[in-house]
């Protein structure tokens, strides 16, 4: 709960003010600046922005600026709290508002609203179909923001029923603006998003669906492969690091992640089959760095915040090129280079058939085939995997050169043949039967001894506010500081991603482990 002693929040005029003075940033990533802009100007917008793109900047900013509470509804009830304690950290006034509140919360935080006293509020659709939208109606509201938009529509990858209750908010709003933010629509999807959401002429943006820094390997099970072999040959390659691998079957993920800890992993299951409680846990543990590995069904990580997942194995084929893009996208959000690895079959595509049988509408059940089909035929044929991932939504590039293993010339057993040690999985380091690159020169660590013990207080620090370790510094502002080792605050706030509020919050315990370097 918000302090009501706290002081009034600070209100900036320009959008690159906000950018350094609060997130510690020089310039906006593209397309940031021209949905800021629109929204500022209170026109409608959608932008399609892939993972990692920095998507929550686009109203993050215009909280800063805008006099009304920006709203912004998304499904990630669990991951809620981290959202806003990460903006708490970064000055803002922001809460959730949402069924896991006991009843004198919810009094305070919707009282806090009424009084005009919140820059932020995240809500789950759910919530929006009680007493809360009658509430929300009576307060001021300066913009709306549906994130993971293309759970609104029956032809996204994602749709969830709650997000109907939608239709209508904009109008109940008093016409207030709507920003929807979507990773993977396509331009049948984007459409339906503008109609249910009542969207007038909106604005919109389409990002690069290429992210270079993900490493896209696919691999054909069968054969006499050993899957389990493979997979646990990647989490060595990436021993100490954050990971996630998916699997269809709750069963799957229990045996598998058993399997993982026998062999000496640090590996939790997650499915919907356990319990509240044990979800809860193991994903804390995952964003806390409590362990190295989540075995998952889909159930887990939509729009997950941690910045430092270096690598996302796939054991079963995805449902979809969409939700193979969306699930990827959970790697590398700061930018460093991660793995991607995709096992994939036939017998994948038949073990979906099952779940075909609840899709009533017989055109939607076709085409839900056929997307499951449209993806093992584009990973099958050969090729770019980024050239032909990024054809699905619209957009032509060249061979990515150097992002994928077509492009690259390696193959699964070149990059599970040798466990090298940390951080040699960086660029420079060499296929274990080529001399193919793992990745690209210059996203090395600098100075590994110094960026673990910055890793070691980072954990100390965040523990001790019980929050995930990537809300005090993302892995790539750790790499800043070990590479520059600056031992000044003025050094300090030259970092990317260091602003003058994480500065005075944290900077002075880095800057003495850094001199000490």
């Amino acid at each position: 709960m918000l302090d009501p002693g706290a002081p009034a929040a600070t209100r900036f005029a320009d959008p690159q003010q906000v950018l350094e003075s609060v997130f510690g940033f020089r310039s906006f990533r593209p397309g940031q600046r021209q949905i800021i802009e629109a929204v500022l100007a209170g026109r409608d917008c959608i932008g399609v922005m892939p993972t990692g793109a920095g998507k929550s900047l686009t109203f993050q900013v215009p909280a800063k600026i805008l006099s009304g509470a920006v709203l912004v509804i998304s499904p990630l009830i669990s991951l809620m709290k981290d959202q806003v304690d990460a903006l708490t950290r970064l000055g803002f006034r922001a809460a959730v508002i949402n069924s896991t509140l006991d009843f004198e919360e919810r009094r305070e935080r919707l009282a806090q609203l009424r009084r005009g006293e919140l820059e932020l509020v995240y809500v789950a659709p759910e919530g929006l179909e009680g007493s809360l939208r009658e509430i929300i109606a009576a307060c001021r509201v300066s913009l709306v923001v549906v994130d993971e938009a293309h759970c609104i529509s029956h032809w996204g990858h994602d749709f969830r029923p709650a997000y109907r209750q939608l239709q209508d908010l904009k109008g109940r709003l008093g016409g207030v603006p709507v920003l929807a933010l979507t990773a993977t629509a396509t331009r049948r999807v984007a459409a339906d998003i503008i109609q249910q959401l009542g969207m007038e002429r909106p604005e919109g943006f389409k990002g690069s669906f290429f992210r270079a820094n993900l490493l896209i390997t696919a691999q054909k099970k069968g054969d006499g492969r050993n899957s389990r072999r493979d997979i646990l040959g990647m989490i060595r390659r990436h021993h100490g690091e954050s990971g996630i691998v998916y699997c269809l079957a709750r069963k799957s993920v229990d045996a598998l992640a058993e399997w993982l800890r026998l062999q000496g992993v640090s590996a939790l299951p997650y499915h919907a089959g356990l319990d509240d409680a044990t979800r809860h846990r193991h994903q804390d543990a995952f964003a806390r760095d409590e362990c190295d590995v989540i075995v998952a069904t889909v159930a887990f990580g939509m729009g997950i915040d941690k910045s430092n997942v270096r690598f996302v194995i796939h054991r079963d084929m995805p449902k979809s090129v969409e939700a193979w893009y969306q699930e990827i996208g959970r790697a590398g959000r700061d930018g460093l280079a991660s793995d991607c690895v995709l096992l994939y079959s036939w017998a994948d595509v038949m073990g979906y058939d099952a779940f075909l049988d609840g899709i009533e509408d017989p055109e939607l059940r076709a085409e839900t085939r056929e997307k499951t089909v449209g993806l093992f035929r584009l990973v099958d044929r050969g090729g770019c995997r980024h050239q032909k991932l990024v054809r699905h939504f619209d957009e032509e590039i060249a061979p990515c050169g150097e992002s994928c293993d077509v492009c690259r010339g390696v193959v699964l057993d070149d990059l599970v043949a040798a466990i090298p040690r940390r951080g040699a999985s960086a660029p420079g380091a060499r296929a274990a039967a080529g001399s193919a690159p793992f990745a690209r020169a210059g996203e090395g660590i600098a100075n590994p001894e110094l960026f673990e013990r910055l890793r070691a207080l980072r954990k100390r620090l965040a523990d001790a506010e019980g929050v995930p370790a990537y809300i005090v510094f993302s892995d790539a502002v750790l790499r800043q500081m070990a590479q520059h080792v600056p031992k000044s605050r003025t050094e300090m706030l030259a970092l990317s991603g260091v602003g003058p509020v994480k500065l005075e919050r944290y900077g002075a315990a880095f800057l003495e482990a850094l001199r000490e370097a």
